[in-house]
């Protein structure tokens, strides 16, 4: 029995000295690694930074998948009537409230915009578990000359990385129409596919999950240099089953 009670002992000891150990790590890594960890299965923070008709259509499913949201703008006085649609699980605020806010950032601007944020919010923006990104540099409304010096520097994607320096980002529902997205969610059968570009393994982990759970499928197609493929008008835009989106973007590079 001695040795029993002698082996029990060892046990606790060693947990103890195991559990002491853990926590230096925590300390050590700092504020930095604590909110890059999310709980396995909890909700997560959303904030989505845009609350025009992608940003909110896109917030609306994080609600719905049992999300807190955090919708901002300019003016978040304008958003009082869509979150009070959308329950206890949203809010407005301004950009600065939803970047303190998110475990998850989703960036739904113009895509200049971006570059401002960037200056405002990197710092911040790098401590985020998930930088998800869904804006798109578009001629029409961005001019031609701007949209050629992002393809200079590797296309949307590449371009991103360079304005939030440390983020986890991937590039995801960026060429499925606002209208579109509330009516083919969690479609029976073969759901419709999402592609997604990023570097970070943890960060495209976290976004696979959020995908599946507002009701699609995730389709990783390549590292944050494929992020340029993820725009309106590419062979990926549009409406696509999982396995047309591996087809089709197995020819790209």
């Amino acid at each position: 029995m001695k040795k029993h009670h002698a082996a029990d002992r060892d046990r606790r000891d060693f947990l103890r000295t195991a559990a002491r150990g853990l926590a230096l790590v925590a300390v050590a890594f700092g504020p930095r690694a604590a909110s890059a960890e999310a709980p396995a299965g909890a909700p997560l923070k959303i904030a989505m930074i845009g609350a025009g008709r992608e940003g909110s259509a896109l917030g609306t499913l994080f609600v719905k998948a049992g999300h807190p949201v955090m919708l901002s703008s300019r003016n978040p006085d304008r958003l009082k009537d869509l979150v009070a649609g959308l329950g206890s699980l949203a809010q407005a605020g301004t950009v600065e409230q939803a970047v303190a806010f998110g475990d998850v950032v989703a960036l739904v601007v113009p895509y200049p915009a971006i570059e401002e944020i960037g200056k405002a919010h990197a710092s911040a923006l790098a401590t985020k578990v998930l930088v998800l990104d869904v804006s798109n540099p578009i001629p029409r409304r961005d001019g031609e000359d701007f949209v050629k010096q992002v393809n200079a520097q590797g296309g949307a994607g590449l371009m991103t990385a360079k304005l939030l320096p440390g983020a986890r980002i991937v590039r995801g529902f960026n060429a499925i129409g606002s209208t579109r997205l509330g009516t083919i969610a969690h479609r029976a059968g073969d759901p419709v596919g999402v592609p997604i570009a990023g570097d970070d393994a943890r960060a495209i982990a976290v976004a696979e999950t959020l995908i599946r759970e507002i009701g699609f499928e995730p389709v990783l197609v390549g590292g944050l240099a494929m992020g340029k493929h993820l725009v309106p008008g590419t062979p990926l835009a549009g409406e696509h089953s999982p396995a047309e989106i591996r087809q089709i973007a197995s020819s790209l590079h």
